[in-house]
């Protein structure tokens, strides 16, 4: 069963929703199903808008590190970089805005799916974080900057903080901050807002954000995993997830 699953409904709103338990660290395939779901809007006229989210306690945990540590040779390692970099850029070249309804925690490859998104809806349970240094990665620093401030940014990077959804609230990253169990009903309401619009203008007004970003994102982000592969070619990578799978094992 898919990781991944997608619901049209009659007002053009496509729900998108992961579910990888226990924690939404979805695995190579995850990622790679998120992409498929996005991409696929381009050629459907009917799909007005789309509401990303997830089930369970939390938004996204990022990679599937135990899938990593688990797999012999870089494959996985290949895999997970290849299809967060197809993931994150669906979400940012959607044909339509992407609204994402963040509930929990939101890390790492979580962070790169909502910072590529149009717009941000928020439980106030929720926060983010690019733990990516404690694993000997990095990446989605490019989408922590779309969310927060540079000097913040790098706080948060270098120390492996998180941050609540009230203070993105406050800097404007998140568009509506609810209670958790309002959530769905919040991102639906601020996607029947656009679904209501003509399709066609819609369609073009995302085309044409995209194309006045003073960044691109598809290549920031190329460029931090390519220091990703050099740490995992030294062997730092490798040592530190064996720490973390070796410490979240610890905790059952």
């Amino acid at each position: 069963m898919s990781a991944v699953t997608s619901e049209l409904r009659d007002d053009g709103i496509l729900v998108v929703t992961m579910s990888q338990p226990p924690v939404n660290a979805l695995t190579v395939q995850g990622w790679f199903d998120v992409a498929e779901a996005l991409n696929a809007v381009a050629a459907n006229p009917a799909v007005k808008v789309v509401v990303l989210r997830a089930e369970g306690k939390g938004f996204n945990a990022g990679v599937d590190i135990k899938e990593m540590q688990n797999t012999t040779g870089f494959d996985a390692l290949l895999g997970a970089n290849k299809g967060c970099f197809a993931a994150f850029k669906a979400v940012y070249e959607c044909a339509v805005p992407v609204i994402a309804a963040v509930n929990g925690f939101c890390v790492g490859g979580g962070v790169g799916l909502v910072g590529n998104a149009d717009i941000v809806v928020a439980s106030d349970d929720a926060y983010f974080g690019v733990p990516e240094v404690n694993q000997g990665a990095l990446g989605a620093a490019t989408h922590m900057a779309r969310l927060v401030p540079q000097q913040m940014m790098r706080s948060l990077y270098f120390t492996a903080a998180t941050i609540p959804a009230s203070e993105l609230h406050r800097f404007g990253s998140i568009y509506r901050l609810v209670p958790r169990d309002e959530l769905d009903a919040a991102a639906l309401a601020v996607a029947a807002e656009i679904a209501a619009k003509d399709g066609r203008v819609i369609r073009a007004a995302k085309e044409a954000l995209n194309g006045i970003e003073p960044v691109d994102v598809n290549h920031s982000y190329r460029f931090e995993q390519g220091f990703t592969y050099e740490l995992n070619l030294m062997g730092v990578s490798d040592e530190l997830r064996d720490d973390f799978a070796g410490t979240e094992k610890g905790k059952k």
